[in-house]
Parts: C-alpha cells; structure tokens; sequence
C-alpha cells in the first residue's frame, strides 16, 4: 500500500533554538547542512507520497521560496497561519482540514529529522491509523504514551522527563510525531474534533492533546509502530541540535541520510 499525501506542520516560532531562528524558521535549521524540512520531504518523496501540505506562519516566506510548489516530484500546497505565535499545532491542523479531508495521509511535525524507515515502518503496520514511537529513555522529554497488550495507545502523558521513569511503573514510550491516518477516521472522528475544539476556544491546545482526548474520552483506536531501529530525533533546542549532528554523522545527499 501507498499514501500519496502528507501534512507537514511548520508554522511555530521555534523560540527554544534562538538565536538560530531569529531570521529563519526551524524547519528550515540544517543538520549537517541539511534543512529539516528538506530531510522530511526527500523521505516522504522516496516512500510514494505524492502531495505535501505545508502549514507555514513564521517566516513562511522563507519555506515558500525554499521549497517552491514543486520539490523533486512532490507537489507542495501551503496553508498559512496568521496566529502562529499565539496558538498551537492543533490549530496549524484544524487549518489544514480540507487536505485531512482529501484520503489517507502521513502526519509530522516539522522539526522531526529522521530517517526514511520511520515512514516504510508506518505503511507496512496491518493497522490504518499508526503511530510511530520508541521506547522513552531518560534523556527524552516530552509528550509519552502507554500501551495496551495490543499495542493501542491506552493514555497520553504530556511534558514527560527521565524523572517520570520509575522502575516500578507501566512503561513509557515516546511519540515520534509521525503518524498515518485513514481517511475514516480523519473524516468521522479526527476533523470533526478539531471542529469542536477550536470552536470553542482552544487554540493554544497542542496535536498530542487532541490525540489523547480522542484515545481517552472518544475511543479511538490509535495503534503503534515500534522504530526502535531507526535513527531519528525531535529538535527543539541547540542542544537537541548538537545530539541529531552527531547523531547524522555522514548524512550524504539533499536530505537522504546514509543507511546504517
């Protein structure tokens, strides 16, 4: 099977990485010499997608000259967020409902760099509706998920720490942000709750929070797909930056990493 579109979210500020994002959005921060985005979009080009749908607000004028409407053979659309530095990335999604609404679509955040087995893994799942973790380890920080023995997202746990790690307690995994979705449940169950959220007045609230209201209170059947194999890593500070450099020693070629 094939997805042939995707939604990249890249419209916030990327403060945490200042001074580097003073003049250019995160995305567009190179490791190695290579943007992020660019990373993202060469690996969603060699797995079959077709069409991007990048939402932009800070600085979108430096993603939209750098990647064009067409990026090797991906057609590239913009959504623009006006309310970048106030809101969310619910709200860069809720934005870009009409592409949810288009069919089955991979999902990332745009300061993922990461490499191309993440999204091989996600379209080899036997499930339609994925997500892509690890397991949490003490250097990580961030949103984190249980398991059923199924392997279902039971619970999210956002603004997790080495310190949440208790030898005795259930195991935690890390959300990769990259996910697929399937056109039912982006249509039945997803959009209709990005509706209801930002209709009433949550802007601010965040992609992992939508997803653990609707695990949580909705039942949605949100499966996993383990990447423990893969070189990947979530940039938010310099210092995450420095990890994914030498993480990435040798990436070779305009985005591709070298395969272990």
């Amino acid at each position: 099977m094939t997805i042939k579109k995707a939604i990249i979210l890249a419209a916030g500020v990327g403060s945490r990485l200042r001074p580097l994002t003073d003049l250019r959005p995160k995305p567009l921060v190179e490791v190695n010499g290579t943007p992020i985005l660019y990373n993202a979009l060469r690996n969603l080009e060699a797995v079959g997608v077709e069409e991007v749908t990048l939402v932009v607000g800070y600085r979108k004028h430096a993603i939209q000259y750098a990647c064009g409407h067409r990026f090797g053979t991906l057609a590239i659309n913009y959504v623009e967020s006006s309310a970048f530095d106030h809101t969310g990335s619910a709200y860069s999604l809720w934005l870009a409902r009409d592409a949810l609404l288009s069919g089955d679509c991979f999902l990332l955040e745009g300061d993922v760099f990461f490499e191309e087995d993440v999204l091989r893994d996600l379209l080899h799942s036997q499930v339609t509706d994925a997500a892509a973790i690890v397991p949490f380890e003490e250097s990580m920080e961030g949103s984190a998920v249980l398991l059923t023995d199924r392997g279902l997202i039971s619970e999210f746990r956002m603004r997790q720490t080495g310190a949440n790690l208790a030898a005795s307690g259930p195991r935690l995994f890390k959300t990769m942000n990259l996910l697929r979705l399937s056109a039912p449940t982006l249509k039945a169950t997803i959009v209709p709750a990005l509706d209801q959220i930002i209709g009433s007045g949550a802007t601010q609230a965040y992609t992992e929070e939508l997803l653990s209201y609707l695990v949580e209170r909705r039942g949605l059947q949100l499966a996993t797909t383990r990447c423990d194999h893969v070189r990947w890593y979530e940039i938010d500070t310099a210092e995450d930056l420095q990890i994914a450099e030498r993480l990435f020693t040798g990436v070779q070629g305009p985005g591709m990493p070298r395969k272990r």
